[in-house]
C-alpha cells in the first residue's frame, strides 16, 4: 500500500486490491514518541479506509449517472411528450436525489476497514510505545499482531497490562529447503521485484537456496539484488551466475 501512495497513478484495480484489504502494516520507528506512533498508524488507517471509500464512491456514482440518464429521458419532452410531469418522473427524482445524497455522505457511510494491524520491529518500541499500541488495541476493536526479535516475549511479559492481552507467541523458523523451493516455483518475489517470467532452473535454485538458509529477510534482500543485476547487464534469466553476483554485493558472511 506504501509503494501505492508513493507513487500514485496506478489503474483502479490497484484501489479495488488495497481497498478490499483489511489489514494494516506499520514498522516501529527506532525512536517514537506515542503522539508519533498514533499518528503515524492512524495515517495508514486513513489511507486504507480512504481506498475503500474511493471504490465505493465510483460503484455510487455508477448508480446516480443511470439515474440521471432515465430522469433526463422522462424530463424530455420529446422523447416523453405526455409523461414528463408523471409520477413515474416525480418518483425518478426523488430516486436521484436520494442516490446523490447517499453518494455526498460516503465518508460517513464507510466505517474503518482495519481489522488486523501488525507492527513490524516491535522490539524498538518503549514502555510508553508500548502502551500506546496497547491503547490502539484496547479502544479500536482490532486485531494485533507484534514481530519482533527472538526473545520479544519475555521482555513484554514485565509489563502485566499488555502481556495479559497476548493470545500465543510463535516463533519463526527458518524456511525448509522444500518451502523455499515451492516459493520458487511459484515465482514469489519481494514487494515491487520483477523477476523473468520463466522458472528459475535448478541449479540457481539450488544456490538461493544455499546461499539464505531458509533466512526468509535473506531470501528477500537476495532476490532483490538479482533484480538488480539483471537488469543492469540485460540478461534475460535467472542463472547460478546471477546469484552468486547478487550474493557478492550482499553483506551476508560465508556461505
Amino acid at each position: 500500500m506504501q509503494d501505492f501512495w508513493n507513487y500514485p497513478g496506478h489503474d483502479a484495480a490497484t484501489v479495488e486490491e488495497i481497498a478490499a484489504s483489511s489489514t494494516v502494516f506499520y514498522t516501529a520507528p527506532v525512536v517514537g514518541a506515542p503522539s508519533v506512533i498514533e499518528r503515524q498508524i492512524g495515517k495508514l488507517r486513513d489511507r486504507l479506509r480512504s481506498a475503500a471509500i474511493d471504490v465505493r464512491r465510483q460503484v455510487e456514482n455508477a448508480e446516480m449517472r443511470r439515474l440521471l440518464c432515465i430522469l433526463d429521458d422522462l424530463r424530455d419532452r420529446l422523447k416523453n411528450p405526455d409523461g414528463y410531469r408523471s409520477q413515474e418522473t416525480e418518483d425518478a427524482e426523488d430516486a436521484f436525489l436520494k442516490q446523490r445524497h447517499r453518494t455526498m455522505g460516503l465518508e460517513r457511510l464507510v466505517p474503518d476497514p482495519t481489522a488486523l494491524l501488525v507492527i513490524d520491529e516491535a522490539d524498538r518500541l518503549k514502555i510508553a510505545g508500548l502502551e500506546q499500541a496497547r491503547s490502539i488495541f484496547d479502544r479500536g476493536g482490532i486485531g494485533m499482531i507484534l514481530i519482533g526479535m527472538p526473545g520479544i516475549e519475555k521482555r513484554l511479559a514485565r509489563y502485566p497490562q499488555l502481556y495479559s492481552r497476548i493470545g500465543f507467541v510463535h516463533e519463526f523458523r527458518p524456511l525448509s529447503t522444500s518451502e523455499i523451493r515451492q516459493l520458487l516455483e511459484r515465482h514469489w518475489t519481494p514487494p515491487g521485484v520483477k523477476l523473468p517470467g520463466d522458472a528459475i532452473d535448478t541449479v540457481a535454485a539450488a544456490s538461493i537456496i544455499r546461499i539464505t538458509g531458509g533466512n526468509f529477510r535473506l531470501l528477500n534482500r537476495l532476490l532483490t539484488q538479482v533484480e538488480r543485476i539483471l537488469e543492469i547487464n540485460a540478461l534475460p534469466s535467472v542463472t547460478k551466475e546471477v546469484v552468486e553476483a547478487a550474493r557478492e554485493n550482499l553483506v551476508i558472511g560465508q556461505s
